[in-house]
């Protein structure tokens, strides 16, 4: 059985409770990945163009700060990465998380959060970040997953 991570972002709550809950289903340890500042109610307006995140996400370089570096992944075989589906790909805060660390060697398994859309190209967009890890495209765990549909998800990549 492989050693376990969950690490995660959240903006409004929903991804931090289906990680919390899919630390506990596989035995995992957990880690949030915060931003040095946190994104408040009108940062994170999708309809708004000068918002925080719609500039954030309409500049593929952009590196968003997180707030520590304190995560030791090097004991970890399996981490998932989780994290809400922004505009059809992963927030570009987890390719700050990801390129602040040596993946090596590793399995990235993605899960999300979403308001309606599939992975779209999040898995695409996260592989430069970690050219040699391998990154699997989970599934969107939307709702509240049974503690069963967890453990069977996290079990799946032992």
């Amino acid at each position: 059985m492989s050693k376990k991570l969950v690490a995660y972002f959240s903006a409004s709550g929903k991804t931090a409770k289906v990680a919390k809950n899919l630390a506990a289903a596989a035995g995992a340890d957990l880690y949030e990945i915060k931003p040095s500042k946190p994104y408040s109610k009108a940062d994170l307006n999708w309809m708004d163009k000068q918002s925080r995140s719609s500039v954030e996400m309409r500049d593929p370089a952009s590196r968003p700060e997180i707030a520590d570096l304190n995560a030791d992944v090097s004991q970890y075989d399996v981490i998932f990465v989780g994290f809400p589906i922004w505009w059809y790909i992963a927030p570009t805060i987890i390719n700050t998380f990801l390129e602040a660390y040596d993946f090596s060697g590793k399995k990235l398994v993605l899960f999300a959060t979403s308001g309606g859309s599939g992975f779209g190209r999040a898995a695409e967009g996260l592989q430069p970040s970690v050219p040699n890890a391998e990154i699997i495209p989970g599934e969107i765990l939307n709702g509240n997953p049974s503690a069963n549909k967890l453990k069977e998800f996290a079990e799946r990549f032992d």
